[in-house]
């Protein structure tokens, strides 16, 4: 039997694309999900598409990093449909772990995929470091200033305000008024010094 696998990482996007390609191919049975690909826990319904998995049936997917983000996660997965007997196909990958060839392209497959990512998070990583050393701090400039800010927090420290009534007083989202108390209150420093 050809089983379907369909996912996305966000509720935006849609699976749309990839549920065509199933049909066209012929799967019985497709699951599908919107969910990050960065832990199987919290895709419950690959963890339900692999426990369906029977001896001599084939699970399919669109592209293989929709099943698999790392190579450990990729093995773990053929280990798992390799103890039920199944296989896997993808779409348009020319992958078929029928044979030796095809799980050992599968395997360099995930491989690169891994190493794309790691080499994505280095140059972030590396962007930021550059930005730094020309007086650039990452993320969103603040909307408020180090003296507004201190002004906020320690309203809120003296236990009168919200966090609603913080952000209507200095004319700002709640998200900033707490972005600010949690800069100062759930710092390493802060814990350290045992101001929390």
């Amino acid at each position: 039997m050809l089983i379907g696998y369909a996912r996305v990482s966000t509720q935006e996007q849609d699976t749309a694309l990839q549920m065509d390609a199933l049909a066209r191919v012929g799967c019985n049975v497709v699951f599908q999900e919107k969910a990050s690909g960065s832990s199987r826990r919290g895709r419950p319904e690959l963890a339900k598409c692999l426990a369906s998995l029977r001896r001599g049936d084939t699970l399919v997917v669109y592209k293989i990093d929709r099943i698999a983000r790392s190579l450990f996660d990729l093995l773990d997965v053929l280990r798992q449909l390799e103890r039920v007997g199944a296989m896997i196909k993808s779409i348009t990958e020319p992958l078929d772990t029928t044979n030796a060839m095809g799980v050992f392209v599968i395997q360099m497959l995930g491989a690169v995929a891994q190493l794309e990512r790691s080499m994505i998070r280095e140059r972030s990583i590396a962007g930021q470091i550059a930005a730094r050393e020309r007086g650039r701090l990452p993320g969103r400039i603040r909307t408020l200033s180090s003296e507004i800010e201190a002004e906020l927090v320690a309203d809120y420290l003296s236990g009168l305000h919200t966090y609603k009534g913080l952000s209507l007083k200095y004319d700002v989202s709640m998200s900033v008024a707490k972005r600010a108390v949690y800069r100062v209150t759930k710092s390493k420093d802060a814990r350290i010094k045992g101001k929390v």
